[in-house]
């Protein structure tokens, strides 16, 4: 991982959005919102909508950030299709917990008068319990309010216990952070079966798994495991990222009756796009190769 980490830090800018560009809706609020209509109007795609900025420190940055969100708000009011998800490490995290609780709960309570979900994201393992303790704060004030959780802490099974009693929308990933061995799984095969246990789990205490995976295998399991339970279709989604070519399989669910959701970035300054997508690279380098394959159609 340093070894690619290095050859995509050494990456020019340009090639970085060459190579990874169907994964961003481009820059500004009306890019997420219009590639969040396409994807439903083509081909029947849910969607969370999310700025690209992350690790902003000073007071001015994070209100201009906090003012994003609620331009968002406003213009996804009327996109029962759409949500927003939002990071600790853009909106105050750095300076302090009720900082950042203050502007999440902002935005929250907006978004609750036209009824629109906010996504909490979780960032590595240094943010885990100050972003659950901000987000049990909130939840237990309003109802349009989500976490995330990664399969690949050894933590997860209790956190998902330990979430309010209330019904939560909880999206259940492997995760993008490199974890320690002492706190997390280092194998995918191995994070990648405890999500599955997770998606039972949640549903045991109430609550509403959004799987977020591109693995089939994983899906046609989770698929088969939750139609032999009789599991309401209604009751968990499924989630990918935008520019991930799983066409067939998002169709797939979506004759099924079922929600796919897919993530949809934007940036209103591109250095935070590119930070994004060299990381998302980092994870997985065969994107390269599928953005190739999708660029000149083979």
């Amino acid at each position: 991982m340093d070894l690619k980490r290095t050859i995509l830090d050494l990456m020019p800018d340009f090639l970085v959005r060459t190579f990874a560009a169907p994964y961003c809706a481009g820059k500004g609020i009306f890019s997420g919102v219009a590639k969040a209509d396409e994807i439903h109007s083509k081909l029947g795609l849910f969607s969370t909508v999310d700025l690209l900025a992350e690790e902003v420190f000073s007071r001015e940055d994070v209100e201009a950030t906090v003012q994003v969100y609620l331009r968002m708000v406003e213009a996804l009011k009327d996109h029962p299709f759409a949500s927003i998800s939002l990071k600790p490490t853009s909106l105050g995290i750095n300076e302090s917990e009720a900082y950042c609780q203050e502007n999440l709960r902002r935005i929250v309570a907006a978004a609750a008068i036209p009824g629109l979900h906010i996504t909490l994201d979780m960032e590595d393992r240094h943010f885990t319990d100050v972003t659950l303790r901000m987000f049990k704060a909130i939840r237990n004030e309003f109802d349009n309010f989500g976490i995330v959780l990664q399969s690949r802490l050894f933590r997860t099974a209790e956190d998902i216990k330990a979430l309010p009693t209330k019904p939560c929308k909880v999206r259940i990933c492997i995760g993008i952070y490199k974890e320690p061995a002492e706190v997390a799984l280092q194998e995918k095969p191995d994070m990648k079966a405890k999500l599955f246990d997770h998606v039972q789990l949640l549903l045991d205490q109430g609550h509403y798994p959004e799987i977020a995976t591109h693995d089939e295998p994983l899906i046609r399991r989770c698929m088969a495991h939750l139609d032999e339970h009789g599991v309401a279709k209604d009751a968990y989604e499924f989630q990918m990222l935008l520019g991930v070519p799983r066409t067939e399989l998002q169709q797939e669910i979506v004759k099924r009756g079922q929600t796919i959701r897919l993530y949809v970035p934007f940036a209103e300054d591109w250095k935070y796009a590119v930070h994004y997508l060299k990381r998302r690279l980092a994870a997985n380098p065969a994107m390269a190769l599928m953005v190739m394959k999708n660029m000149f159609g083979s």
